[in-house]
């Protein structure tokens, strides 16, 4: 009930559309069942040889309920598709809605597959299961409980036959509908996977091919289709065990009353029960049994829809981990960052935390270099700078204020941050630029550009900076990606600046001319530089070498050189190697 009554908050504006419909439909089964009774007496009317002009009239009145019911039923699938398309669109706006607002914690708990899954598969099935509640569902009972009333006007023995066979039809489709419930339960969680599957085989296209892999990723895959395939294949075998029992109930049904009916005809000469009411016990006896049928297809459709709804609604209800305080700060003073005593990990479950005993000061302005080995957690440390994650104890102090004290908003637009996996979106690149600053004018992309020392390739470009950019920026290479999102970083004119290995596709001369330009074009803004180069933060102001978590030296390139043996041994080797460039 909690579900049902969460998704019909989102009918919000069609609502009027969603009372409609079912009106309509309850005319419409309300001619179609007074329908028959002008049927029976057109035929006795034919049997009994009367006047044309009273078969005409009864012809007429026919023709008019029959348009009647077509009227009424195509208002209620007007104002059934109406509300029903409505009310996905909602429902959509509001989990793309909730999503924005997550924090990665949240993002992480469900996975971006099973997101995607839940904002197209799952929606589309609750979407059908609304038009069918709306619409069919109310239209079947109404026709069912109608038409048993009919009958017994006409001939309450009749509706006995009936009546015995509801009990054994509804105790088959509970069964049928318990038997299934577990397989679509199973489908939605395997749609993700296959979903994942997809996405990652088209966002990494370029690995598979290269290491020709497509084999592998094609048994992947199949594998996961298969599996979808399997428990749907399982479900519509149990549901197809319906569909014979009613058309088995329907035939039974119809010799009855044609063997009863008949033989109550033929004893009392036509006295207690004529040829035109055996034709309309007929009709409503196939109008009985079709709502039934149409019962049937409801609870399967529902059946299907119950996981999705579910799914639904956990995103919709799902608590954001990272909210804005209850009297937020609107201002940053500076850019200095302090962590205090930080604790960090991914999972509250988690026996070890990811960050331990961290304790960094560093001052408005300075540049900050951060180095250490693949998995010692430098990534998460500046994560919690623009709090994309919060700190289990200690504190990350942002302007000399706890960033848990800032509006949001505020302290993210003063923190710009170029993360490892670079993105850029379908559109020029101008307005890729300008996710930066939506204001920003052309001189100021210029100008953000050429201390990205992304000016140059762009110039180059068929349109220059209305050069379109595609899904990902698949039609750049990997240093021009990295240079374009540091161009849309500067372009937020922020107090603090960090780049997470965001040089690491350039070549060490273009590195060098970005850290001069930013030295000495952004000289009041804090630079936080990660890299795996000694060359990208030799010149910092200190650099900060991480290990397990923890911090293992802070000091200047210098000094570090001599009192720390893991920033020593990186210099060395890359030193010999060639790698490092003064």
């Amino acid at each position: 009930m909690n579900t049902i009554k969460r998704l019909l908050g989102c009918v919000r504006e069609y609502k009027t559309q969603t009372i409609l419909s079912p009106i309509f439909i309850s005319l419409e089964v309300a001619v179609e069942c007074i329908i028959p009774f002008f049927t029976k007496d057109l035929i006795n009317a034919i049997e009994a040889s009367s006047d044309i002009s009273v078969i005409t009239k009864y012809g007429f009145i026919l023709i008019v309920l029959a348009v009647f019911a077509l009227l009424f039923g195509a208002l209620s699938g007007h104002f059934s598709a109406v509300a029903s398309a409505g009310f996905a669109k909602n429902i959509r706006h509001d989990m793309f809605y909730a999503v924005q607002d997550y924090s990665f914690a949240n993002i992480d708990k469900f996975s971006s597959s099973s997101l995607v899954t839940r904002l197209t598969t799952d929606i589309t099935h609750v979407q059908n299961a609304f038009m069918t509640v709306i619409r069919v569902a109310l239209r079947s009972p109404l026709m069912l409980i109608t038409s048993v009333i009919m009958t017994i006007l006409i001939k309450p023995s009749i509706t006995l036959t009936f009546l015995v066979m509801i009990p054994f039809l509804t105790f088959a489709l509970i069964m049928v509908f318990k038997l299934v419930m577990p397989f679509f339960r199973r489908i939605f969680k395997k749609y993700d996977n296959l979903n994942n599957s997809v996405q990652e085989n088209v966002q990494g296209i370029r690995a598979v091919k290269s290491y020709v892999r497509e084999d592998y990723e094609n048994e992947k895959f199949n594998k996961a289709s298969d599996e979808v395939c399997y428990d749907f294949t399982k479900a519509e075998k149990i549901m197809a065990f319906g569909n014979p029992l009613m058309m088995t109930a329907i035939y039974i049904v119809m010799v009855l009353i044609i063997y009863i009916c008949s033989k109550v005809i033929i004893t009392s000469s036509g006295a207690d029960l004529n040829v035109g009411d055996l034709s309309t016990l007929l009709t409503y006896g196939m109008q009985i049994m079709m709502s039934m049928m149409m019962l049937t297809m409801n609870f399967v459709m529902l059946s299907m829809s119950a996981p999705a709804a579910t799914r639904i609604v956990e995103v919709l209800n799902e608590k954001p981990t990272i909210t804005d305080p209850e009297n937020p700060v609107y201002d940053v003073k500076d850019g200095s960052v302090d962590f205090d005593n930080v604790e960090f990990s991914y999972s509250p479950e988690a026996k070890n935390h990811t960050l331990k005993n961290i304790n960094l000061h560093i001052k408005s302005g300075e540049t900050v270099g951060i180095m250490g080995a693949t998995g010692s957690s430098k990534s998460s440390l500046i994560q919690l700078i623009c709090r994309l994650y919060d700190v289990n104890s200690g504190s990350v102090k942002v302007g000399g204020t706890d960033v848990r004290d800032y509006d949001l908003k505020t302290l993210r637009d003063s923190v710009s941050v170029v993360l490892q996996k670079n993105v850029l979106f379908s559109g020029t690149v101008k307005e890729n630029l300008r996710w930066g600053d939506k204001e920003a004018t052309d001189e100021e992309i210029v100008r953000a550009c050429k201390l990205a020392q992304a000016d140059d390739f762009i110039r180059e470009m068929p349109n220059e900076y209305d050069t379109f950019i595609e899904r990902g920026g698949v039609n750049v290479s990997g240093g021009q990606k990295q240079r374009l999102c540091i161009a849309r970083a500067l372009l937020k004119k922020p107090k603090i600046l960090i780049l997470d290995d965001s040089t690491s596709a350039v070549d060490t001369k273009t590195d060098a001319l970005i850290r001069k330009a930013m030295r000495e074009e952004i000289p009041n803004t804090t630079k936080i530089i990660i890299a795996q180069r000694v060359a990208s933060i030799q010149d910092a102001d200190k650099i900060v070498v991480i290990n397990n978590g923890m911090i293992d030296g802070v000091g200047t390139h210098d000094e570090l050189i001599e009192s720390n043996e893991i920033y020593r041994e990186v210099f060395e080797s890359q030193t010999k190697a060639g790698d490092f460039d003064e």
